[in-house]
């Protein structure tokens, strides 16, 4: 009887599957520890350079094979994974800001955002402030020689104005070439316009939105062409320990082959919910930005192909936060729920004064909806019965 080691077999057995297998997915490759075949060879390899391993934390076949076909889909050269769209937009402002820095947000930019300029970055000695994203020019009057960043939205958060990126993009080069400009293109998912056309640095993408399509994954992304910005986005990645899940990986990938059609479908349908939505006695006004009349409409007209299955309602005078909230309650196809981009339609009342910087801005409540990929006219009922008492004002 042979004096068998097993757990040393089983551990370093020497079989390899062979090579050739080829499938509609991508393997799932999952690993921390990443062999090396010498020391010179551990030595050598950088990570950033995505064409060798290093560590699971820095990337895997799967995950090199996921930055790729976003580059491809949003024009970039270059993308970087992190844990959601919020670790994405953070890891930006930490890369490029610095204490003494002022950074620019659009008034309806993603409230997170706002509020991690109001308390990590303000404590962090950057100063921020906010301007009016349908106007070039307060934008131009709001910019300093300290101005280090500038975000972008398209479309704009909750009230989905749909900026003149071209302008905006213009005079942040001719009033502060020392900016970097930062786009969130979440809303676009890379279908509704190409960002980089735009000129703009570096793009973050909330994949959990369209790309994963399922309301299921937690993933961002931050794209850029220029090869310097990366290294230092890549600096600053590495040494702030971000990683994704191989399995979540999987999934937005799966979700990628599937993304134009959901889009379109999406998109479809919340422009059918719209027109229906605009005849409502209790409506105000709709917005959603391929609306005539819509916030932006004219930008979008000219600068996009396709719209978001994203929608908000606002109100006539007279109707309160308390009964958009209880309309919200009486919803029974549309959930109540943070995100979009999945399967199920959502909706969330907000009010806009908590919301705001500017005086003179858009106030009072609204109903943002999200649109799944249910049957418009199941939503539609939805509404109606739904808004049916606040019709009265």
């Amino acid at each position: 009887m042979t004096d068998r080691k097993p757990a040393a077999e089983l551990i370093h057995h020497p079989y390899q599957p062979p090579a050739g297998f080829a499938s509609p997915v991508e393997p799932v490759h999952k690993g921390s520890s990443i062999f090396f075949p010498n020391v010179a060879a551990l030595k050598r390899v950088r990570w950033a350079d995505r064409d060798a391993y290093t560590y699971g934390l820095q990337g895997t076949p799967t995950t090199f094979a996921l930055e790729a076909r976003l580059a491809t889909l949003e024009g970039a050269e270059h993308i970087l994974l992190a844990p959601s769209g919020l670790a994405a937009l953070n890891l930006v402002n930490q890369t490029f800001l610095k204490s003494g820095d002022h950074l620019l947000l659009p008034d309806n930019v993603y409230g997170p955002s706002r509020n991690a300029a109001r308390h990590e970055l303000a404590q962090w000695g950057i100063t921020f402030d906010v301007y009016d994203p349908l106007d070039p020019a307060d934008l131009a009057a709001r910019l300093t020689p300290a101005t280090r960043l500038v975000w972008l939205e398209a479309a704009g958060s909750v009230t989905l104005e749909f900026p003149d990126l071209p302008a905006l993009v213009a005079a942040v080069r001719e009033r502060a070439p020392q900016a970097l400009i930062a786009l969130d293109h979440t809303w676009g998912a890379g279908l509704a316009f190409a960002p980089f056309d735009f000129g703009v640095d570096v793009t973050i993408h909330a994949l959990t939105k369209y790309p994963s399509g399922g309301g299921d994954v937690l993933m961002g992304s931050i794209g850029c062409r220029d090869r310097a910005l990366y290294e230092r986005l890549a600096a600053a990645h590495g040494r702030s320990g971000l990683g994704v899940g191989a399995n979540d990986v999987e999934l937005v990938l799966r979700g990628l082959a599937t993304l134009p059609l959901r889009y379109a479908a999406q998109d479809a349908a919340a422009r059918q919910v719209a027109a229906w939505a605009q005849q409502h006695p209790a409506v105000r006004q709709v917005l959603h930005p391929a609306l005539p009349g819509s916030p932006g409409h004219a930008a979008w007209a000219r600068d996009a192909q396709a719209a978001a299955g994203l929608l908000t309602l606002t109100f006539h005078e007279g109707v309160s936060s308390a009964a958009v909230e209880a309309a919200a309650d009486r919803l029974r196809v549309f959930r109540l729920a943070w995100s979009w981009g999945g399967p199920v339609s959502l909706a969330v009342p907000y009010d806009l004064a908590l919301l705001r910087s500017l005086p003179g801005g858009r106030r009072g409540p609204v109903l943002r909806l999200a649109i799944g990929l249910e049957e418009p006219e199941v939503l539609t009922t939805d509404l109606a019965q739904a808004l049916a008492p606040l019709a009265g004002g």
